[in-house]
């Protein structure tokens, strides 16, 4: 379904494309189908048909804005070929130029987890973690974010530059939004989803400034080093038993040591430090924020790589280093399979070589789509700016390892303090954010389909019933005329025959005649 969608000629296509990947996703969330449902205030051990159907539905209420932006396009130029699309464009009114845009940025934003339509992301983990490091990391969620890198001669035209900058600002939020979330996370897999969302705000952020390609070549170097991250927490819960938490685990650099060198690599290109794949492509998004003078877009996607590489190296100092807290729990890890390691071996590998195709990769984008406008902004790296943004991340990954990757003494300790406290309880429960739709959304809407149901069973159903019960009565009343009686069969064929001649009598009169035998009667009853 992502093939179809990539590799379309025409919106179409993308769309049938954009709907597999919907489907495909939400059986693959709901793979293990038979675990119990929980409430709601257990999130995040929420069931995985639940989250499917998240996922799912949450998708179709953004699929709909795609679907006007398509029916506009199809409406005002009568063709969805990307050539001819993108040629009549300029020739349109401004107004529609911008509900187009608009209405297929509200799909972009429903499939790439965007605020206000992201919280079915981090409850997709509920899904086996081989589908999340496919789906959740490489293909799907990318798909909105690939959407507007193909529309860019819509979002490059001057009409929508405000639609355009709303998604650089957008993007900008989401990254940010998505990282102090996944500073105190517990569950492995939802800190891996949640810079997932933070990275794919990035993306956004590039597109929106007009730095497409970045955006394109972020998005596939993010995709190796998320995918190896996603495979390196399903190696840690296949050794805990399927434990999430990582307060119950450390110490674990030993005993899977294989797993924890692809976890670091993969955190380190995470954080962009330098000569892995993050640092080429996320510095780039950074500087062109730079360039383009949106100079508080640039503060907070600085400030939000910093936080990326504290909670990145949260991950693995709280994983791998400190205390054997699992012990206590009595579990026993070790690594994966030989073979498993090994086929993780190539991602790790171009989580650290990709960002240096960096410049063939221009030249190979501008060479081959030269009819596509893409900023040039970043063409030459700025080391002052590069050279911010990695003493940055270095502070940060020193402060996790301070904090989380000491024994004995240093070990790390819970601050119940810290736990209770009103923005740790904000950031652990998402700004209360699912608890809003919860309360406000999904709750009055099933309290409503209740009610429906109600007027349903006793308006159309009981409808349906008494006009049931009717010809059962009807049925009743007339079997008594097949009674087996000769001269009571003859009795009725001759009430019939009657009813037909006076039916056929007045059916041959005209509208005048009856008037006129009414007037007849009334004369008799003066």
């Amino acid at each position: 379904a992502m093939m179809i969608l990539i590799m379309s000629d025409n919106f179409a296509g993308l769309f049938i494309g954009w709907e597999g990947v919907g489907v495909c996703s939400w059986l693959l969330v709901g793979f293990w189908y038979h675990k119990e449902d929980r409430p709601f205030e257990e999130n995040p051990s929420i069931s995985p048909s639940w989250a499917a159907n998240e996922a799912f539905i949450m998708n179709r209420v953004a699929d709909l804005g795609m679907l006007v932006g398509i029916f506009l396009i199809y409406w005002n130029i009568g063709s969805l070929q990307y050539d001819v699309v993108f040629e009549a464009m300029p020739n349109l009114a401004d107004g529609i130029l911008v509900a187009i845009a608009i209405a297929l940025f509200i799909g972009a934003m429903g499939k790439s987890a965007q605020f206000p339509l992201h919280t079915w992301l981090t409850d997709a983990m509920e899904g086996p973690t081989p589908v999340s490091a496919l789906i959740h990391a490489a293909t799907m969620v990318t798909a909105g974010v690939f959407l507007v890198i193909r529309a860019n001669p819509l979002y490059s035209l001057d009409a929508v530059s405000g639609v355009s900058m709303f998604i650089a600002i957008l993007g900008t939020f989401v990254a940010f939004y998505a990282a102090t979330m996944a500073l105190i996370a517990r569950d492995i897999k939802r800190i891996v989803a949640l810079s997932t969302l933070s990275q794919l705000g990035y993306m956004f952020a590039a597109a929106g400034l007009g730095a497409y390609w970045i955006a394109l070549f972020h998005l596939a170097a993010h995709a190796f080093f998320k995918a190896l991250l996603f495979l390196g927490a399903g190696n840690v819960m296949h050794a805990m038993n399927d434990e999430l938490d990582i307060f119950k685990m450390g110490g674990m650099k030993t005993a899977m040591r294989g797993s924890y060198i692809y976890m670091g690599i993969a955190s380190f290109a995470l954080a962009g430090l330098p000569f892995m794949a993050g640092f080429y492509s996320k510095d780039a998004i950074i500087e062109t924020a730079f360039n383009e003078g949106t100079f508080l877009i640039w503060i907070m996607l600085v400030i939000t790589a910093g936080m990326t590489a504290f909670y990145s190296f949260r991950q693995v100092f709280f994983t791998f280093h400190g205390e054997k807290r699992y012990e206590a729990l009595g579990f026993h890890p070790h690594d994966m399979y030989k073979y498993v390691l090994v086929a993780m071996a190539p991602l790790a590998i171009l989580a650290i070589s990709f960002g240096w195709t960096k410049g063939w990769y221009e030249e190979f984008i501008t060479r081959n789509l030269p009819a596509y406008t893409m900023s040039d902004a970043t063409h030459h790296l700025a080391i002052y700016l590069a050279a911010l943004v990695v003493i940055i991340a270095l502070g940060a990954i020193f402060l996790a390892w301070k904090k989380y990757g000491g024994e004995g003494e240093k070990a790390w300790k819970r601050d119940e303090k810290l736990e209770n406290s009103f923005i740790y309880k904000l950031l652990e429960n998402q700004y209360y954010v699912p608890k809003f739709y919860d309360e406000f959304i999904v709750r009055p809407y099933t309290i409503a389909s209740e009610k429906f149901w109600e007027l349903d069973k006793k308006l159309v159903d009981g409808s349906v019933d008494k006009v049931g019960r009717a010809c059962l009565k009807t049925g009743d009343v007339t079997r008594g005329m097949q009674n087996g009686n000769l001269s009571s069969y003859l009795k009725w064929m001759g009430v019939g025959a009657v009813i037909l001649i006076v039916i056929a009598a007045v059916s041959t009169l005209t509208t005048q005649d009856l008037i006129e035998c009414l007037r007849a009667v009334a004369g008799k009853g003066e």
